[in-house]
């Protein structure tokens, strides 16, 4: 009897109903007058019912199989956490770089062909050309791509990484960053700074001539800087500066001051004359995001020692090369997972739209991957001013970005967050099924070759990358 007097007293009072999933039965509940609060929920995966099993088997941490997984994902995340990244060098990538000959280009994201190529892209490859005398026009350096006379290979695949196109070529001087605790190493080109620069695909005069006096001037002045201190501790530098305002991606304006303060003293005292040192002085000091290379080489050699780990999921890399987005996961090691670009949403400078923008690109979305950037946003609340939103907005992506990491970084506290550690270490199986997807904060470039930056904005990987990555995995697992 209580059970029907319950249910009456159900049935004549005034509902309100959740709808999850298809919006016809909420649409249906309103024209009857009846309170509807829609739940936006889609099956994972797209509604595949096999791979769907196959990611709650993964899930599942009672089970022989999830249990596998989840010490698989606990050693990978160990040795990322574990990576103690330290600048040891700047060579000619020729000369540290595993296979670049005089003929090879390495470009970011996953591979691509020329004839496939985004326009910033084709800019550098271009601009890189006649900067190592290959080809004395932009003309004559598309017919050597044309004819297959040039190697363009991805960066990741041989330890190097750059920001935006990331071409880097054999003469250009890189940073040699070695890992203290696995002994690898990573590689990445100098920063240019902002306006005209290669990285966006512009390769006018001033850009060849800053290249040069990269090549002569900064490269063997930071070189014999570093050496003479045997080293500068990475791990350290970003950790101060995501206390000082930084998330070391697209600000870093901390964390170069901080670098600044330890090459200072050996540069004063170097052997270069003293003219050429106050270039390299004046040039550091209008540069803000010179420590952006840093902060990806550190992160590059730090998810390089994750990677490998049978049965893990966390992810190790997420490019683009302007055409795809690419993701690696260390269960399956070095093969990619791609899908088309997205557009990024963002600021523009004056002038310019969305009209002009090519789609997203760089390789800078490793510090993403490592957990700092977009992931730490909420370390930079001045970063909103570049790539839009509010404090409250950089607050919000930290804190979604738990829900899809495996670890709060202890290395990397969060003053507005109660000095909680970053979000570290991304789970394919979480971001599959949660559909919550990484956020990356990012420059936008000009579609077209030759002409740069256009502004900055915010953008997250294509969920097919995903889909692919727990495909693959499943496979990997025996589970389909």
């Amino acid at each position: 009897m209580t059970e029907i007097s319950e249910l009456n007293g159900l049935l004549g009072s005034r509902l309100s109903v959740a709808n999850v999933g298809v919006p016809f039965f909420a649409e249906e509940l309103a024209t009857q007058g009846v309170e509807v609060s829609p739940v936006d929920w889609a099956p994972p995966l797209g509604g595949d019912a096999g791979l769907g099993w196959a990611l709650a088997r993964m899930l599942d941490g009672g089970s022989e199989l999830g249990r596998r997984v989840e010490e698989a994902n606990e050693q990978a995340l160990q040795r990322l956490l574990a990576a103690d990244p330290v600048w040891v060098d700047v060579r000619p990538a020729g000369e540290v770089v595993p296979g670049v000959t005089q003929r090879t280009l390495l470009h970011a994201g996953p591979p691509v062909a020329w004839s496939e190529m985004a326009g910033p892209m084709r800019g550098a490859v271009i601009g890189a050309l006649i900067y190592e005398g290959l080809a004395q026009d932009p003309e004559q350096a598309v017919d050597l791509c044309e004819r297959d006379e040039v190697e363009l290979v991805s960066g990741h695949s041989v330890g190097a990484i750059g920001p935006m196109a990331g071409v880097i070529s054999a003469s250009m001087p890189v940073i040699v960053v070695e890992d203290r605790a696995s002994g690898g190493r990573a590689f990445s080109n100098l920063n240019e700074g902002l306006g005209s620069v290669l990285r966006f695909g512009s390769y006018s005069e001033e850009v060849l001539n800053r290249l040069e006096w990269m090549r002569g001037v900064l490269g063997p002045a930071l070189s014999e800087a570093v050496r003479s201190l045997d080293g500068i501790g990475l791990k350290n530098v970003t950790a101060q500066a995501l206390q000082m305002g930084d998330e070391c991606h697209n600000r870093n304006t901390a964390a170069t001051s901080l670098l600044f303060r330890r090459l200072a003293p050996q540069l004063s005292a170097s052997s270069m004359e003293g003219a050429r040192i106050s270039e390299v002085f004046d040039f550091l000091a209008g540069n803000d995001h010179f420590y952006l290379n840093f902060s990806m080489a550190a992160a590059k050699v730090g998810l390089d020692a994750a990677s490998g780990v049978p049965g893990s999921t966390m992810v190790t890399a997420m490019s683009r090369n302007g055409v795809e987005f690419g993701l690696k996961v260390s269960g399956t090691g070095d093969r990619w997972y791609t899908a088309p670009a997205e557009r990024i949403d963002g600021l523009f400078f004056p002038g310019y739209s969305a009209d002009d923008a090519a789609l997203d690109i760089g390789d800078s979305s490793i510090t993403e991957t490592s957990g700092i950037g977009g992931f730490a946003m909420a370390a930079a609340p001045a970063i909103v001013q570049f790539v839009g939103g509010t404090a409250e907005t950089a607050l919000a992506y930290t804190r979604r970005m738990y829900e899809v990491t495996l670890a709060k970084n202890p290395s990397f506290a969060i003053p507005s967050l109660f000095f909680a550690g970053a979000p570290t270490g991304i789970d394919v199986r979480l971001v599959a099924d949660s559909g919550t997807l990484p956020i990356i904060n990012t420059g936008i470039a000009h579609r077209e070759p030759g002409i740069g930056q256009i502004g900055a904005g915010v953008v997250s990987p294509p969920a097919e990358c995903f889909e692919k990555a727990i495909a693959a995995l499943a496979r990997e697992l025996e589970l389909v």
